[in-house]
């Protein structure tokens, strides 16, 4: 059995380069190769750094579909189903919009694969595909990674890890409440220290994609003290709540931690209670928490969201200035998007306020174009908006200001201008990016 894996980009444009910060591992195939038996032939072909052969000989293609890739994604389906080979589609999108990702598919994998994949796979070999299958939710003892499906492919120099799954705050835009169900699962210490050790030699920084990598501080003590030793240096994602524990933040110094991204998301507390943020200002507040998270040498990737109905022109400022005033390492200046399935969408939708009702479908929709009305502005102003806070946080004058605070992990503080750079020149690449191919 020949099986084909497909990472399908958010789209292409004639002519135009893919942003290379969007060309990270496919973490999610390698869990998959790692749960496929010996027998059957695999290969990755990853529509982010070459082209998709579409005659190559396959009896199964299998795609991972995120929201933002759900247009490219079916393209992709369509034109392998064309020439009579099997498509099943698995993942965020089509967990949450399964009929509409069943009508590109031979089969849909909803919700996690491990518990599913092997069956699905002996199915497929024996021309009785389901149309559906449903991933219960395991322990994630079973999670297995193959990274030999990457030989070849030029992505970022990054290893990315898996040490936990989903999160348990209730934030309004966030499809991962609504595909975990508010749950949050840590996968064994031992399991994570023996695929760091594989793979320590060839990476000098490792990124633990967990969702929200503080979603049991007491469970994750195991771990960071089992990273100590083996002086791994690492960044994560993380709720700012984490960062009122100094006990906590001292322990991810120690463990190889340099880095955390966290969504502080507004600067505006009715904003906050809208979207159900409101443990983003506990304790000591955003200014106390990120003096502690400074104190011990960790550095923030800040993401901030416009579009609520408290914003205004002010805004914007207010957050680069903020993001400036604390050196933050990068940070994410972004108009809110309602994804589907989450609590955003309905909400919008029973108050009438979509105006692109499947925008990820949608060929007129380009990246930065808000698919949804806000209260107080336009939706152009606050795509002006956002484009106009990068510039400023990326401008040249503003990368050297913040590289001062920056600087007590050489290594960080090296890599701190060709990556800063890197979303410097990304931010007119990015701006009207089509989703799926636009030829």
């Amino acid at each position: 059995m020949r099986l084909i894996y497909i990472q399908p980009a958010i789209g292409h444009r004639p002519g135009k380069r893919y942003m290379r910060s969007w060309q990270m591992e496919p973490l999610p195939i390698a869990a998959l190769a790692g749960l496929t038996p010996a027998h059957i032939e695999q290969r990755l072909f990853d529509d982010r750094v070459e082209a998709i052969p579409y005659d190559a000989p396959a009896d199964l293609v299998a795609l991972t579909v995120e929201t933002y890739s759900a247009r490219r994604s079916y393209q992709i389906a369509d034109e392998f189903r064309k020439r009579g080979v099997k498509v099943v589609l698995g993942g965020f999108h089509p967990t949450l919009m399964p009929d509409e990702a069943q009508k590109h598919a031979d089969a849909i994998v909803i919700g996690e694969a491990e518990a599913i994949w092997e069956e699905l796979l002996e199915d497929a070999a024996s021309n009785t595909l389901k149309p559906r299958y449903a991933g219960t939710r395991e322990n994630l003892s079973k999670i297995r990674v193959d990274r030999r499906i990457f030989q070849g492919k030029r992505y970022l120099p990054i290893g990315l890890i898996e040490t936990g799954r989903g999160c348990r705050f209730p934030c309004e835009f966030c499809a991962v409440q609504t595909f975990f169900e508010r749950s949050y699962r840590a996968r064994p210490t031992d399991d994570i220290i023996q695929e760091l050790h594989e793979i320590k030699r060839g990476k000098k920084l490792f990124f633990f994609v967990d969702d929200n990598f503080a979603g049991d501080i007491e469970g994750r003590k195991a771990l960071l003290d089992a990273l100590v030793p083996m002086k791994v240096r690492w960044i994560t994602q993380m709720s700012i709540h984490a960062a009122h524990n100094e006990a906590f933040v001292a322990s991810l110094y120690r463990a190889g931690c340099r880095g955390a991204l966290i969504g502080f998301e507004s600067l505006d507390q009715a904003n906050l209670q809208q979207m159900g943020k409101r443990f983003n200002v506990m304790g000591t507040g955003y200014d106390g928490a990120l003096r502690t998270l400074a104190r011990h040498g960790i550095s923030v990737y800040g993401t901030f969201v416009f579009g609520y109905d408290h914003d205004t022109l002010e805004s914007f400022d207010a957050a680069v200035d903020f993001a400036l005033a604390h050196k933050m390492y990068l940070a994410g200046f972004n108009h809110l998007m309602p994804f589907p399935g989450t609590p955003l969408y309905q909400r919008l939708a029973a108050e009438k306020r979509i105006r692109m009702e499947d925008w990820w479908l949608n060929p007129a929709y380009r990246y930065n174009t808000l698919p949804f009305v806000p209260k107080r502005l336009e939706p152009e102003a606050i795509t002006q908006g956002c484009i106009s806070a990068r510039r400023r946080f990326y401008s040249w004058r503003n990368i050297l200001k913040r590289a001062g605070g920056n600087a007590r992990d050489f290594f960080m503080w090296r890599n701190f201008f060709p990556i800063n750079a890197m979303h410097h020149f990304e931010i007119d690449q990015r701006d009207g990016h089509p989703l799926g191919d636009s030829a």
